[in-house]
């Protein structure tokens, strides 16, 4: 990874971050802002082949994390920010990335639940919703405990560590 993809893909996470946090949004500026830097980037550090390497894995960090979207674990911001970070990137990165993201995300998860203690009963009441989706063959259930019951956090939270943790197994390890 050269020093001008680190500075872009630092930059991009460290405001991603930010807004993520600051608004629970990833706005589409700061998208259309980084994606063609991150083509500009590509084409600069390895030419053609560079920059369709980065589409590729545009494309699949895109539709991996769609189907996150659709099962509503993650917004569409980040969606789209993690196909900028692939943009900017590669496949490998990328991929280890969201590998690493998910991991802390489900520890800070845990961590917040622990210290809010409440993790018992919520997982009393994601079981019995489970459990009665089964049981209806319907999930109905799912989607009341998702409106009425579900804590969220913005996910960036949980990009920025498992972008550092990426770069560390990726580059330096």
């Amino acid at each position: 990874m050269t020093l001008s993809t680190i500075i872009i893909l630092s930059i991009f996470i460290i405001l991603a971050f930010y807004f993520d946090v600051k608004t629970k949004k990833i706005p589409n500026k700061l998208i259309l802002i980084f994606a063609p830097i991150a083509v500009i980037n590509s084409l600069l550090v390895g030419g053609v082949t560079g920059l369709l390497f980065s589409a590729g894995a545009m494309l699949i960090a895109g539709a991996i994390m769609m189907f996150l979207y659709i099962l509503k674990a993650i917004g569409a911001g980040d969606v789209k920010a993690f196909a900028i970070i692939g943009l900017i990137t590669n496949i490998e990165f990328v991929l280890y990335c969201m590998f690493y993201t998910i991991i802390v995300g489900g520890i800070i998860g845990a961590l917040i639940l622990l210290f809010t203690r409440t993790f018992l009963s919520r997982m009393v009441n994601v079981l019995y919703s489970i459990w009665s989706s089964i049981i209806l063959k319907s999930t109905a259930p799912m989607e009341t405990f998702k409106v009425t019951q579900a804590k969220t956090m913005p996910f960036m939270v949980a990009v920025l560590p498992g972008a550092i943790i990426a770069f560390y197994y990726v580059y330096l390890a």
